[in-house]
């Protein structure tokens, strides 16, 4: 039997990249209901009518403290806290608006969704793994702000695995490098490689600069990484940060 037989399971950031594989994968695994969160209520809708399972669609935006108010999420077992946005610009080129506009989301957001789902687990116990990045352990320029919320949800989980150990909850968070997602086309000179050379040459551009292993993942290999966080295969590990980058942190 699937160790997400019966589950009910929380993903934010659900209509596409990360999110959306995760969910096309928990849905294959036997979940009883996805709880799917995204801003792109078209995309959202579309892609979840495509999964085997109940679906429970909340459109809105994690920052949001009334959307999490509102959220039904009875009977919660696991969550993927997993929106949030890019950006690049040096410190001292960075207006203090996109400082907030950043950290709201992928800072403010991640800890809002791991909140609420933290108390709906109170009592049953539960998994959650929160999507942070490679940025957030490795320095590098231009990058202050992504990479100042990705380290702050790394921690984040580790004191929240602290605080929910007693009521059985486990909280781990991943860290991927380069991944195949929409999200690099908020990078302005992402975006116009892409544009000139097309989307993939793009991506094997940026990997050969940075990446031992010379490529990104694709979303469904960090899907399965999750999962088995979430799994009881996982049943030990709790406060750890999963690096997934293919050497670029070395």
């Amino acid at each position: 039997m699937s160790d997400f037989a019966g589950a009910n399971i929380l993903i934010t950031g659900a209509a596409s990249g990360i999110g959306a594989a995760t969910a096309t994968l928990l849905a294959a695994e036997g979940v009883k209901k996805l709880i799917l969160v995204d801003l792109d209520e078209d995309r959202l809708r579309d892609f979840a009518f495509t999964l085997p399972c109940e679906r429970q669609i909340i459109i809105g935006d994690v920052t949001d403290e009334q959307l999490w108010v509102n959220a039904d999420l009875t009977g919660l077992s696991h969550a993927v806290v997993n929106a949030g946005i890019a950006a690049a610009s040096p410190i001292v080129d960075t207006s203090f608006a996109e400082w907030r506009r950043v950290l709201s989301v992928n800072l403010d957001g991640a800890f809002l969704t791991l909140q609420a789902a933290m108390k709906a687990m109170q009592g049953a116990g539960g998994a959650i793994v929160l999507t942070a990045s490679a940025a957030g352990v490795k320095a590098e320029p231009g990058i202050g702000a992504y990479a100042s919320s990705k380290a702050a949800v790394i921690q984040l989980a580790r004191v929240a695995a602290k605080e929910g150990a007693a009521a059985r909850i486990r909280v781990n968070a991943i860290a991927p490098g380069g991944v195949e997602t929409r999200i690099w086309h908020e990078l302005p000179a992402f975006h116009t490689m892409a544009e000139k050379e097309g989307e993939q040459a793009a991506f094997d551009a940026m990997a050969k600069v940075g990446t031992p292993l010379g490529h990104f993942a694709q979303p469904e290999e960090i899907a399965g990484q999750i999962a088995f966080l979430l799994s009881d295969r996982a049943a030990y590990i709790t406060g750890a940060c999963l690096v997934s980058d293919g050497g670029y942190s070395l």
